[in-house]
């Protein structure tokens, strides 16, 4: 738990411009496109949680509640991937599932459903789901079973991050630099993570608060700069390069350079 604040977060007019132009990158901005994610999970709590899982790990990610919304998504947007609840509001998941594959869509489908019995699974599988598994579930298996469908139908992306002689493992949720392990607190994982899919672009307090922590900025919160703080002396105090500088009057950048 972070102590109260010993000082305040300055805030400049030039911070303002550049939180502005922020607004209009991406969240992810890794070096190739995202993946695009559907989830159809009716349960607003559960999807919150299972988005925000999957967001940290670098995919761009859509929420249908009900299989009307979950079609009509499919029909309009491109997906690597559907992650499917099978209890569903207005069609079922197996109804979706059907109607999909009967008009032609291929897109990979990952059934994530609390109905885990053994011919449940093997319906579902031979209607056309590439994947199954059953809740509740765990959250790194659920990541390697996306990646193993994507691996399948050619639409991979590494679980690996990597910045000069540092290295992230996002489904072990591991850090390495220079061989040396390095042991994080989650909130310390989630900043590097971002930081690593945004080096050499400047970050501005306010979209490291707003998309690390999910909450509006508050000038007179300095929580970005000690968790900085914090990660720097995991980091980069040890080791001759420094990765993470401060942008005087506009924010934090990690050169990957």
């Amino acid at each position: 738990m972070v102590n109260q604040p010993t000082r305040r977060v300055e805030s400049s007019t030039q911070e303002k411009k550049s939180d502005s132009k922020d607004r209009s990158d991406t969240a992810v901005g890794a070096a190739s496109s995202p993946i695009h994610l559907l989830l159809v999970e009716d349960d607003k709590v559960l999807s919150k949680l299972v988005k925000r899982l999957l967001t940290k790990s670098g995919y761009d990610v859509d929420i249908a509640a009900d299989g009307e919304q979950a079609e009509t998504s499919v029909m309009t947007k491109h997906y690597q991937l559907m992650i499917l609840d099978l209890n569903l509001p207005k069609k079922s998941g197996l109804q979706v599932l059907e109607t999909l594959r009967k008009n032609g869509y291929s897109i990979p489908v990952l059934i994530l459903t609390a109905k885990d019995k053994t011919e449940d699974r093997v319906k579902g599988l031979r209607m056309g789901a590439d994947d199954y598994l059953g809740k509740p579930f765990d959250s790194a298996e659920l990541l390697e079973r996306i990646q193993a469908v994507l691996r399948r139908s050619g639409s991979e992306r590494s679980s690996l991050l990597q910045v000069a002689d540092l290295t992230m493992d996002l489904v072990k949720r591991t850090v390495v630099r220079d061989g040396k392990e390095i042991k994080l607190t989650p909130k310390e994982f989630d900043l590097l993570a971002f930081f690593i899919r945004n080096k050499n672009q400047t970050l501005t307090r306010r979209r490291i608060a707003e998309q690390v922590w999910g909450y509006t900025f508050d000038t007179g919160t300095n929580v970005v700069d000690v968790y900085i703080g914090y990660l720097r002396e995991n980091i980069d105090k040890n080791f001759k390069r420094k990765l993470i500088h401060t942008v005087r009057g506009e924010g934090f950048v990690l050169l990957d350079e």
